[in-house]
């Protein structure tokens, strides 16, 4: 006998979405029912829509679905069974759940590296649901000259339809320390060549820095930015790397970002902004967005979305006026 509480994708999608913009997933091999009916989409600046940035000829809301939660990576810390807990938690039909709520919500845009199986659910998202969030992804693949894998990586996301490509910060951070500054060069101009807009990812503000000295032809950065003042934020001595899990910060220096920040031209996407959840996302987006950030970029669950696009909503109409305009 089935429990009065089974709960199928089909019936957990129609009860959680937005009321003015309910989504129903079918199963693979059904006609795909993604789209709204448009009698119920929601209405031109209400918070179930967000403004958007421009990054060369892409319109992107100005908050982005993060990738770390789709990926099952959470940065916990000590705290080991988190990361068996998102994994159980976002299957590949909770992840599609969270795509089609992105998009009921006005995120048109979402930003991860690319493991092979995530990778392949979002190809599975466009192709079985008709989604049509964008894609901004980093390749993982080494940066090494003549650049053969990592071209490889670019030429395989370019073939899937990914929209805009930038440089993992994991190596923009290593080529910069180790001032491999052509190199870095060649890995951004790659995807320009190839036709997409081309960023640059970073933790560590010398990355943007040597960016702009050396003239790096980035698109856009995206780079680390919040503040400390989190219970488990770092002492002041405890700053040694740009970025550390224990205890857990990505951003070494924010006020240093920020100032700097002022002075760059180019759409700056934030990520990071909450300390990998240490800091509550009302708190931090107001931080991101007062202080120079264009977009966030933030990690959600299916069930944040709502609340996480109404409060960037109310922060974005609040920061009229702020130190660095609007770059995009």
């Amino acid at each position: 006998m089935k429990s009065k509480f089974a709960l199928t994708r089909r019936s957990f999608v129609q009860s959680a979405a937005l009321s003015s913009a309910a989504l129903v997933l079918p199963r693979p091999g059904q006609a795909a029912e993604a789209k709204p009916d448009p009698a119920t989409r929601p209405a031109p600046n209400s918070l179930a829509t967000l403004p958007r940035a421009k990054i060369g000829k892409l319109e992107v809301s100005r908050l982005i679905l993060g990738g770390n939660l789709l990926t099952h990576f959470t940065h916990s810390r000590d705290l080991k069974y988190v990361y068996t807990l998102a994994a159980k938690y976002n299957t590949d039909d909770k992840i599609f759940e969270t795509l089609a709520q992105a998009e009921a919500h006005g995120i048109n845009t979402l930003s991860m590296h690319n493991p092979e199986h995530p990778m392949s659910v979002l190809r599975r998202y466009r192709k079985e649901y008709g989604g049509k969030i964008q894609w901004i992804i980093c390749p993982t693949a080494p940066v090494e000259p003549g650049l053969e894998k990592y071209r490889a990586h670019v030429e395989a996301l370019l073939a899937d339809g990914c929209e805009a490509i930038y440089l993992w910060g994991v190596h923009a951070d290593s080529l910069v320390a180790q001032e491999k500054f052509d190199l870095l060069a060649k890995a951004v101009e790659l995807p320009r060549q190839l036709g997409v807009p081309s960023g640059v990812g970073g933790h560590d503000l010398r990355v943007i820095q040597a960016c702009e000295e050396h003239g790096v032809p980035a698109d856009f950065y995206i780079k680390t930015f919040h503040h400390h003042t989190y219970p488990t934020g770092p002492r002041p001595d405890e700053i040694k790397e740009p970025y550390n899990e224990y205890p857990g910060y990505w951003c070494s220096q924010p006020k240093e970002t920020a100032d700097f920040m002022k002075s760059v031209k180019k759409p700056w996407i934030a990520f990071k902004t909450m300390a990998a959840g240490a800091i509550p996302p009302k708190n931090a987006f107001r931080f991101a967005f007062q202080n120079g950030a264009d977009c966030v970029l933030a990690g959600m669950f299916d069930f944040e979305i709502a609340e996480d696009v109404k409060l960037a909503n109310e922060t974005i109409s609040s920061t009229a006026k702020r130190e660095r305009p609007w770059a995009a």
